[in-house]
């Protein structure tokens, strides 16, 4: 079965590399992403309440992203990424999210979660 993938946009007022600390370490996604997040090497286990979901970071550039593939999902080509883009002339700051969903009905489900999660995060920091 094929996901369906979907992209969302947030503009943050932060910094790049501030961003980056909340949306690339275990101590910044605690914050406002898990409940507890744990790195050895590139398998993170990020875990809520009583579950615990293992990703792997496929690749990541300081300050600028990270994309990491949910272990249990090894057979499809999905992900989640976190990309953060600077506007050349404005300087403003947005986090591109990119996710699947495992169809078209859970993809306003998905996007709501994420916006849920992505307001944390600018509670979070102040921004």
């Amino acid at each position: 079965m094929s996901k369906v993938k979907f992209e969302l946009e947030f503009p943050i007022h932060a910094s790049p590399s501030m961003l980056y600390q909340y949306l690339a370490t275990p101590a910044g996604l605690e914050e406002w992403f898990a409940d507890r997040v744990n790195s050895r090497g590139k398998l993170v286990t990020f875990m809520w309440n009583d579950s615990e979901e293992e990703a792997k970071i496929v690749s990541s550039k300081a300050d600028e992203r990270i994309k990491f593939k949910w272990v249990d999902s090894d057979g499809d080509d999905s992900f989640f990424e976190f990309k953060i883009q600077v506007d050349p002339l404005t300087k403003d700051v947005v986090v591109i999210v990119t996710d699947f969903a495992d169809d078209e009905d859970e993809v306003d489900e998905a996007k709501m979660l994420w916006e849920n999660q992505i307001e944390e995060l600018k509670h979070t920091i102040g921004a």
